[in-house]
């Protein structure tokens, strides 16, 4: 019932925004406060006959190499029968930001059968959808497969994905690795009173002022741009309707990811992890 219940109330009341954010998986009210989103809540329990969880909103990180690192992936098990067995050196490196993710091999002498080097692919690429640090995917890193062991009966390629795995695993760490968080692009409109003040708050959120410039056709405002963490961006229409007395607008958009603060890597750790 919450989605059809969600789209009626976004429907008549212009003020809230209603998303799904994939990168959480959190359903996210913005809405113009606590006040707000209280009543929004109540008209969906008594309208409705939905009550809903109410956690803080949060913000879908990344995750990136920070300096090159070598494991060994060591998938062995006898059952009776056919057991499994696979063997894989990996090493994983940074790339630039915005380069994606490569797999190379430099396997020599067959260590790694033909048929195999796919696998190990496979294997890699899923387990850096998954996250090796706190759950968030891993981007911009280049992964190389150097050697390996197989196994002529109980070697699979399920096996060489498992031992992929657990060698990317194996050589994550805070020392090996780090967060990215996402940077808006954000664009406040507001009273030349009170511009002061916003610029001020802006660099009290880890922001970077842009510049400013008169607001088209609106006599005595300007029009700010800054680049904002979005993780300081979660109270942002609170604080500006307070900081400008009502009279702030501001949109935003995804400018790029920036490498999170090492200050802040720490609390991320043991927070940021989903499923």
């Amino acid at each position: 019932k919450m989605p059809v219940a969600f789209r009626e109330l976004a429907a008549e009341d212009p003020s809230l925004r209603i998303e799904h954010d994939p990168g959480t998986g959190q359903v996210v009210l913005w809405t113009t406060g606590p006040a707000h989103l209280d009543l929004i809540l109540s008209r969906l329990k008594a309208r409705f006959g939905v009550d809903v969880s109410r956690v803080p909103v949060r913000v879908a990180l990344k995750e990136t190499a920070i300096t090159k690192a070598q494991a060994k992936g060591r998938h062995v098990k006898q059952s009776g029968g056919h057991g499994q067995f696979a063997v894989v050196d990996l090493t994983m490196e940074p790339l630039p930001r915005g380069t994606g993710n490569e797999f190379h091999e430099v396997v020599v002498g067959g260590a790694v059968p033909r048929q195999f080097i796919g696998s190990v692919e496979k294997g890699a690429h899923m387990q850096l959808d998954k996250g090796l640090l706190a759950g968030w995917p891993v981007v911009d890193v280049k992964v190389t497969l150097h050697d390996g062991k197989a196994h002529s009966v109980d070697s699979s390629d399920m096996a060489f994905q498992t031992a992929a795995a657990l060698a990317l695993r194996e050589m994550a760490s805070p020392a090996t690795m780090g967060l990215l968080e996402p940077i808006d692009t954000v664009l406040v409109t507001v009273d030349d009173d009170y511009l002061g003040a916003v610029m001020t708050d802006v660099s009290t959120r880890r922001g970077q002022i842009v510049g400013s410039a008169p607001a088209e056709g609106e006599e005595g405002r300007s029009v700010l741009t800054a680049l904002i963490p979005q993780l300081e961006l979660l109270d942002y229409a609170i604080s500006l309707r307070s900081l400008a007395h009502g009279t702030g607008t501001f949109r935003r958009e995804l400018s790029g990811y920036e490498m999170l603060p090492e200050r802040l890597v720490k609390d991320h750790l043991s927070t940021a992890k989903h499923a």
